[in-house]
């Protein structure tokens, strides 16, 4: 059975399908902005589907190989166990961006991109929704 690495934006996608919420995801369509990356060996993937992160991507992160796995694998325990206090906090922090946990292990190797596009969805969505999570949301 595959595991999955869920990040926000698909928790988003899955629950908005049963459920309107009002979150300002602009007018970009979800199916060119859906970014999916599988380590087979592993039985993972990260799969982020929000309008505006693909070209974000491809225009404002810093290129792949700027950071050290290492550094994005430390950044991501922090950004995730932040995101994740937030989603236990619905009455403090907004519960329309804040959806469902990310199942993030920090005992697996994910490998580089996976841990790239983790951080990397963390600026954007700190930088989109004007969220703060003690990274750089200016590149």
């Amino acid at each position: 059975m595959k595991n999955i690495l869920y990040v926000a934006a698909i928790v988003l996608f899955i629950a908005s399908c049963g459920t309107t919420k009002n979150r300002n995801l602009g007018n970009s369509n979800a199916s060119n902005d859906t970014v999916r990356i599988a380590n087979d060996s592993l039985e993972y993937e990260i799969i982020i589907i929000e309008p505006g992160f693909n070209s974000f991507i491809n225009s404002y992160a810093k290129p792949r190989g700027y950071f050290e796995q290492n550094y994005l694998e430390n950044k991501n325990r922090f950004l995730v166990t932040e995101y994740n206090q937030r989603v236990r906090q619905p009455l403090q922090y907004n519960s329309n961006l804040y959806l469902n946990e990310i199942n993030y292990d920090q005992n697996v190797d994910y490998g580089y991109e996976v841990n790239y596009l983790l951080y990397n969805y963390f600026v954007y969505f700190s930088r989109q929704y004007n969220q703060s999570f003690g990274i750089p949301t200016r590149i």
